[in-house]
């Protein structure tokens, strides 16, 4: 079974990373500046990255093109420090980072900082964190070195077509919601977008995480919360996490609803607990959204789905 469930989680608040990395709260990191051509946005740019239903896009950076990562649940957007060497990349900053994978190894960072462009979007002044992303950065892995994270989605509306497998960003001030979408109600933590999901009638707050590629994932307290640690058949899997893969447990739970949306016999990684400030208890993947379109708000804690036509069974 091939998992990218986890991903990398860059995450402070209750945004924490889940398989993937937390870097650090009660640091103070600037907003980039984000500047638009015509029609207010980047356009819609294709995916690039195999059949991974996590969104990738190009992105033009120190005169070369590379794949990066959109992912909403990392609260810094992140470097690969080897990319860092190859582009010969100088405007550090001294800001230490402290970023923990799933197992628990901490890596020590510094911040760079970037000026990128994605299609018709520019964007300046973005301090990214620099780390060793290990399989997350080569072709055999995800191969995205770089990671954009709630930091510059704060500054924008992504907009995603599952569908045609293609996003792009949009000036907030320019977006509107597509009539064809319903608003679903979802709340803000810290800078973390954060929906209320049912694991088998249990309530579970998940943060919205287009890093992630299962529908729902869940702590082991969750999980025992929602009763599905009551003995049922467990299935091994592995996650490409921050600096290698680890292994995972995947467990069905009977139902999940997510909105108005009901899905069976759901595949669902369990994580484990780890003692960090504002662990996340759930992460609502890419799952939650295949062959739709979805528009993030994220800076103004806005979520639009299209309807799934029918019952989803996983």
């Amino acid at each position: 079974m091939r998992r990218r469930s986890f991903l990398i989680r860059a995450a402070a608040l209750t945004s924490a990373v889940a398989g993937g990395l937390w870097l650090k709260d009660h640091l103070i990191w600037r907003r980039p500046s984000v500047a638009f051509a015509g029609d207010g946005s980047s356009g819609w740019r294709p995916f690039v990255a195999g059949d991974a239903l996590t969104p990738t896009v190009r992105v033009r950076l120190g005169g070369r093109e590379v794949a990066a990562l959109i992912d909403s649940g990392a609260q810094y957007s992140v470097i690969d420090r080897a990319l860092v060497a190859e582009l010969g990349l100088d405007d550090f900053f001294d800001m230490p980072l402290v970023a923990y994978g799933v197992g628990g190894r901490p890596q020590l960072g510094r911040g760079v900082t970037l000026a990128l462009q994605v299609g018709g979007m520019a964007v300046t002044g973005l301090r990214v964190g620099i780390l060793d992303l290990g399989p997350l950065a080569v072709a055999e892995g995800l191969g995205t070195p770089l990671i954009l994270g709630q930091d510059l989605l704060m500054q924008t509306v992504l907009d995603l077509d599952l569908k045609r497998r293609r996003a792009r960003f949009v000036a907030p001030a320019r977006h509107a919601p597509s009539p064809a979408l319903r608003s679903i109600g979802v709340g803000r933590s810290g800078t973390a977008m954060v929906a209320e999901v049912t694991v088998e009638g249990v309530v579970v707050r998940a943060v919205v995480d287009t890093g992630a590629s299962a529908l729902i994932a869940l702590s082991q307290g969750a999980a025992e919360s929602a009763g599905l640690l009551d003995g049922r058949p467990e299935a091994p899997g592995s996650s490409i996490v921050l600096g290698g893969v680890t292994s995972a447990r995947v467990i069905r739970a009977r139902t999940v609803t997510f909105g108005d949306d009901l899905w069976r016999n759901v595949a669902t990684p369990v994580f484990v607990d780890a003692p960090l400030p504002n662990y996340p208890e759930a992460l609502l993947g890419m799952g939650a959204f295949l062959g739709r379109e979805v528009s993030l708000d994220l800076g103004g804690g806005r979520l639009h789905l299209a309807p799934m036509m029918s019952v989803t069974v996983v």
